[in-house]
């Protein structure tokens, strides 16, 4: 069983890579975790529309350039339908069934995802209404796959 996060942008943040780096190490026992950073694009304070699109745009080709035609894509979309831990524990071991085992989950950038990105996605999924710094959502998504492990195999974890 193989997962991988593809996500726009570096984490600088020690709080937050000391807070992956734990979640990573968690997950580690049920299956093999890669997160793998593509660089996000330079972007002038307020942008307009078109240099947000030309943003969005690029990063999606580096991301797609990542993403082989056989490869389950889960992009995580503000806008999309979200899941209680127990409905996301049955989506990722449905989506494992039908993966092969092997998953990839997308963030995007400060901007979202490309449409390129959209239409190649298998699903698309929101772990919540909120806006969440798009470095901060790496570590709300391993929380959740974790917790995601520990429900599928009927191992205790905080409710």
């Amino acid at each position: 069983m193989r997962i991988r996060i593809i996500a726009i942008g570096k984490i600088k943040e020690d709080y937050l890579k000391s807070g992956i780096s734990e979640y990573v190490k968690r997950i580690k026992p049920y299956c093999e975790i890669e997160i793998v950073e593509v660089a996000d694009s330079p972007v002038k304070d307020n942008p307009n529309s078109s240099e947000i699109l030309r943003v969005k745009n690029e990063e999606g080709k580096r991301v797609l350039k990542l993403v082989k035609n056989n490869e389950v894509l889960i992009n995580l979309d503000l806008n999309c339908r979200e899941f209680s831990s127990e409905e996301f524990a049955e989506f990722i071991q449905k989506k494992m069934e039908f993966a092969g085992s092997f998953l990839t989950f997308m963030i995007g950038g400060s901007y979202g995802l490309s449409d390129e990105l959209k239409q190649r996605a298998n699903a698309s999924i929101s772990l919540s209404k909120m806006t969440f710094l798009h470095q901060m959502t790496r570590l709300v998504l391993l929380e959740q796959i974790y917790r995601s492990f520990k429900i599928l195999n009927h191992e205790t974890y905080h409710k």
